[in-house]
């Protein structure tokens, strides 16, 4: 859809749902499809409408296309993502490559210094990285660019980086080692750059996109409760160009009132079409809780969950349980091996007390470093304790207590474990907690299954 199109598209679009082209029978299994599809767009929606478009909102980084550090790792009092990470200070740069694409330019960082840079479209595919494992850390200049846009690679530029939508979300991670290491950090995220490419070269500015008046947000909560969800859908459609493979589906989801730019009116339902729509989201619901429950016994893995169009294979029940950790890595970048169930398969709760024994040489096998972070549930969010801490990770090694045999052995409860435990101690909540292992750029050990995760065990 062209630019033009976009900003008088609303005013044309049909002002109620279609439904009547499909059986209340149709309807339900349409919904339900449409539904697994578009959840992790339209949470992904809500999360950069609070970052980039609503000013007031708490959580607000910036404007589009302008870089935002954020100097500090995240904290119990980050709550707009869930299971955030806490190790590597995030940059933010939310991309609006309707009007040109963008130069992101990187400069040289340490060679032992872990940093990404993942390139997140509207569908929430992983489409391409920059970063350590994927280009160095030498610096350079990269552009990224929009469906619409046909050029050549630039003079300058080291590589091009092409979207399937004209929205475009960069999550930049950069390895903190310790508390002190801060300041080398700030200056790291001082020479992120960004410009569009006419500035990059020196050329005048291509005329200006028309403004958007972006569609308020879902909560989480509306999210599984509002049909107002597929009107959400609808406008995001509307910056993500048909590609081939889903030609058949956005002909399905016509038929129910979903597609670019269209105006689904939920009040103008009948109750029976009203009661399709909401059966067709339950359905989607239980399809995701089996899928979770596979995830939890981890038969399913962030590595099978993240990822490109192409390495998904278009699964977007796998796309929807992606949203746990919503904007988690392809495995090729970080994987997350999960403790949700101790060893004897019971859900972990603050009530008890755990531990996970690391035999001599059995850590984590990385080319960049690894953590195990705690989150309270059912919200997913960082755990406020009273020494301040959310995470083990590897660069903490020096100063955790090694076990007689040179094994690791680390503590999840509530209460300290003792003095001398203290530093291996990963403070849990009084109720129920997953911790999120994550190993960023894993050695082929950790990816092939020849090294696994070490059981987490009730103790007494």
């Amino acid at each position: 859809m062209t630019a033009l199109a976009i900003a008088v598209g609303l005013a044309s679009a049909s002002t109620g749902v279609q439904a009547q082209d499909a059986t209340p029978e149709e309807t339900r299994a349409i919904a339900r499809e449409a539904y697994i599809y578009g959840f992790p767009m339209v949470d992904s929606y809500r999360v950069q409408h609070a970052y980039f478009v609503d000013s007031k909102n708490p959580e607000y980084k910036g404007p589009w296309n302008q870089i935002v550090n954020t100097p500090r790792v995240y904290t119990p009092a980050d709550t707009a993502i869930q299971t955030p990470n806490s190790d590597t200070p995030y940059s933010w740069l939310g991309l609006d490559l309707r009007a040109e694409p963008m130069v992101v330019t990187l400069p040289m960082i340490e060679k032992d210094r872990y940093f990404a840079v993942q390139l997140i479209d509207w569908y929430t595919f992983n489409f391409d990285y920059i970063g350590s494992r994927a280009t160095g850390n030498d610096g350079g200049s990269f552009l990224i660019a929009g469906p619409g846009w046909k050029g050549e690679t630039p003079k300058g530029v080291n590589k091009v980086f092409r979207s399937e939508t004209e929205f475009v979300f960069a999550a930049y991670r950069t390895q903190l080692f310790s508390p002190d290491d801060i300041d080398n950090v700030k200056k790291v995220q001082a020479g992120y750059k960004a410009e569009p490419l006419s500035a990059f070269l020196g050329q005048p500015a291509p005329a200006a996109t028309p403004a958007i008046d972006f569609i308020k947000p879902l909560t989480l909560d509306e999210e599984r409760k509002s049909l107002e969800f597929f009107n959400i859908l609808n406008f995001i459609l509307q910056f993500c160009p048909t590609v081939p493979s889903e030609t058949d589906l956005m002909a399905r989801f016509a038929k129910i009132g979903i597609g670019a730019g269209k105006t689904f009116d939920a009040s103008k339902l009948t109750p029976e079409m009203t009661a399709a729509f909401e059966q067709g989201r339950a359905d989607a619901w239980a399809d995701f809780d089996n899928l979770r429950k596979q995830v939890d016994a981890g038969k399913v893995t962030s590595g099978d969950v993240f990822g490109t169009r192409a390495y998904l294979k278009n699964n977007y029940l796998y796309r929807m349980v992606a949203t746990i950790g919503i904007y988690g890595n392809s495995k090729q970048e970080a994987i997350y091996p999960v403790y949700a169930v101790d060893a004897a398969g019971q859900r972990l709760d603050g009530a008890n007390r755990y531990t996970v024994h690391f035999t001599p040489g059995g850590l984590p096998p990385v080319n960049g470093f690894w953590s195990m972070t705690m989150y309270d549930l059912p919200q997913s969010l960082l755990v406020a304790n009273p020494i301040n801490r959310y995470l083990i990770n590897s660069p903490m090694l020096p100063q955790l207590v090694k076990d007689a045999d040179g094994g690791l052995t680390l503590y999840f409860q509530n209460e300290s474990p003792g003095k001398d435990k203290e530093p291996n101690w990963l403070p849990a909540p009084k109720g129920p907690f997953v911790v999120y292992m994550r190993l960023y750029w894993p050695k082929e050990a950790a990816l092939d299954g020849s090294w696994t995760q070490p059981p987490m065990t009730k103790t007494q």
